[in-house]
């Protein structure tokens, strides 16, 4: 087990994706975020099935960062209830570990 964590967001346009994407590896809360274009995304909102075209945001950063990257996300987002999920880096290699570690900002 790391003490690293993928977020994943969706935005609802390529602008937004960038801007919280810029947002969080220039005030060093990731080290990466990769924008995955255009995905079609299901879902159920207020009682109803819903469908749009969604981008898939993969965040890199580390568990002291995550409520800051919360944050963030929340504040920058255009959705009422933006998607805010953290997985935990159970492994990975020693070198890019360490760089998430000295990309972000320690609290």
């Amino acid at each position: 087990m790391t003490n690293k964590k993928l977020v994943l967001t969706t935005a609802g346009s390529a602008e937004e994706a960038r801007k919280i994407a810029h947002t969080l590896v220039e005030g060093k809360l990731a080290a990466c975020v990769n924008i995955v274009p255009q995905i079609q995304s299901v879902y159920r909102w207020q009682g109803k099935t819903e469908e749009a075209q969604e981008w898939l945001l993969i965040i890199k950063t580390t568990d002291a960062a995550f409520e800051r990257v919360k944050d963030a996300i929340k504040k920058m987002h255009s959705y009422e209830v933006p998607e805010c999920i953290a997985v935990e880096i159970e492994n990975g290699s020693p070198e890019y570990l360490n760089w998430i570690t000295e990309s972000v900002e320690k609290s």
